[in-house]
């Protein structure tokens, strides 16, 4: 009996981490069902990007308030559980604090009292979180992608934050050889004497109750971030190490078209020539995407790592004149076609079936592709390098590609091209006639 609890914490451990590397499994699995694109080059850039985005925090503090709330928190959440490093050793060999048999009491009497802070301004940030969510009621929070679980899961994440603070605190409060320390205890000293006149035997009940119910939330905490928008605090590092280094007005050419191009243009090609005998028919490339698998494994990188933020959509200029374009929306809606994609495999032994949807109609109207005006502000925006934009051009890609459905002004465009090298219905002939008049 005296080794029950390491067991019992083994095997909670061992259970959370696990079903957490299940979903880390299936999340990759996802993610390459993108389509293959190469974001080797310029790694000195890439790391750079990395480590002053997502690390640095460089483009969450544009918007002040936000960004220092989102620093303290991001800060002293990480922090903090550094301590969850001495939880788990304690709780395998079924010690106590030992921290204190490895560090100089004074280091680690300052690491504590340095924790302890870092969990009040936590708790605070998270507080003003709330009420701006859920009192002050910003616009961006208030759209009609964040009803119901979206807003419901911004919730959950603040509260599940408040508790393990609250646990951290109580945890140390209640450590009566802690606190006789009187070193590392700047916070848990003022609450310590809500427990005056508790027994020793109660004490230590509430300390150890705190304890276990402070790793037993951070791991529900941990396997719950594959099932919320909180998955970018993993993602946000790999998302901005791949993402955009071209210049963000430039759109790559499809790789299909430009061997059609380059086919067309070399007289040695017949077009029509069948293939070698024995080879068999290359299948036609899609132009653009309609779905999820027609996307880049970056593009899809992205939708995981969306924070649903709204700054895209609050930037967005067409979602501002009252359009129906949301840059989240798009971010979301991929991830949410993903997933259903992903249980698709899952019910069905590996094998993706025909379940008769795809991203492009089911989820993504036309109109709200055809609303974007293309101007990057969404891309400039994003605070880890998400790119809802080459979704939508992709998307709007496959309409005028491969199902010719594209709006009258520009198929009216295109045709005036075509037939008169500009984009207006005049002959080239008549284009200088306006300096006669």
């Amino acid at each position: 009996m005296e080794y029950l609890p390491n067991i019992i914490f083994a095997i909670i451990l061992i259970a959370g981490i696990g079903y957490f590397a299940r979903n880390v499994k299936k999340l990759i699995r996802n993610i390459k069902l993108g389509k293959d694109i190469d974001v080797s080059d310029n790694k000195p850039q890439r790391w750079k990007n990395m480590s002053m985005i997502a690390l640095g925090q460089s483009k969450m503090v544009k918007r002040p308030i936000a960004g220092f709330l989102h620093i303290v928190v991001y800060v002293g959440f990480v922090i903090i559980n550094i301590e969850v490093l001495e939880i788990i050793i304690d709780g395998i060999f079924g010690t106590h604090r030992i921290g204190l048999k490895v560090l100089p009491e004074a280091i680690y009497g300052f690491l504590i009292g340095a924790f302890e802070v870092l969990a009040i301004l936590v708790l605070v940030a998270v507080i003003l979180f709330w009420l701006r969510r859920n009192v002050i009621n910003l616009k961006r929070f208030l759209s009609a992608e964040m009803k119901g679980w979206p807003k419901n899961d911004g919730n959950i994440i603040l509260y599940f934050e408040v508790v393990l603070m609250c646990l951290f605190l109580t945890m140390n409060a209640t450590d009566t050889s802690f606190q006789e320390m009187n070193s590392g205890n700047l916070i848990s000293q003022f609450i310590a004497p809500w427990f005056n006149g508790l027994p020793e035997s109660t004490l230590h009940l509430v300390e150890r109750s705190a304890w276990w119910l402070h790793i037993v939330g951070i791991l529900i905490f941990l396997n719950y971030l594959y099932f919320s928008k909180h998955l970018h605090i993993l993602l946000a590092f790999p998302n901005t190490y791949y993402g955009k280094l071209t210049p963000k007005g430039e759109f790559p050419n499809l790789e299909a078209v430009t061997k059609e191009v380059k086919m067309m243009m070399d007289p040695n090609i017949d077009p029509f020539a069948a293939p070698p005998e024995g080879a068999e028919a290359a299948m036609p490339a899609k132009f653009g995407a309609s779905d999820v698998q027609d996307l880049s494994w970056v593009n899809l990188l992205n939708a995981y790592t969306c924070t649903e933020c709204g700054r895209c959509t609050s930037e967005c200029p067409a979602n501002q004149t009252g359009k129906k374009l949301s840059p989240r929306k798009i971010m979301m809606d991929t991830r949410d076609r993903l997933e259903e994609v992903g249980k698709n495999i899952d019910a069905n032994n590996g094998e993706f079936i025909d379940d008769g949807k795809q991203l492009l109609g089911d989820y993504i109207t036309n109109e709200e592709l055809w609303a974007c005006t293309t101007c990057n502000a969404c891309v400039e925006a994003c605070p880890v390098s998400i790119d809802p934009l080459n979704i939508i051009m992709q998307m709007r890609q496959y309409l005028v590609m491969e199902q010719s459905a594209a709006p009258m002004e520009l198929n009216n465009m295109m045709t005036n091209i075509e037939n008169n090298g500009a984009p207006w219905p005049y002959n080239q002939m008549d284009r200088l006639n306006w300096k006669d008049e």
